[in-house]
């Protein structure tokens, strides 16, 4: 499933890099409490992430790409993150 923008972020690294947990949720037609006890979280968590104010571990991100049948790369956008931190550094 391919993607043109992330509305969500999450703090990683020191930097900031986008998510689509909610987007690929409610997609699904799911609940943030559904998700939660499909991934084992507590739905606060998931609402964190969805709010970009919480870093999951690699576990939890492995978990939510599995549940949604993609990649943690498609997940969290990592490839158009990369790309836009190395247009800052570019402009150093």
């Amino acid at each position: 499933m391919k993607h043109t923008s992330c509305e969500a972020c999450f703090i990683f690294g020191g930097g900031i890099v986008k998510n689509r947990v909610k987007e690929l949720r409610t997609a699904a037609g799911i609940t943030q409490q559904q998700l939660a006890e499909r991934v084992h979280v507590s739905a606060r968590t998931i609402i964190s992430l969805e709010k970009g104010q919480y870093n999951p571990s690699l576990l939890l991100a492995y978990r939510l790409a599995e549940q949604f049948g993609t990649s943690i790369e498609e997940l969290y956008c990592l490839k158009e993150n990369r790309e836009e931190e190395d247009k800052r550094y570019e402009n150093l």
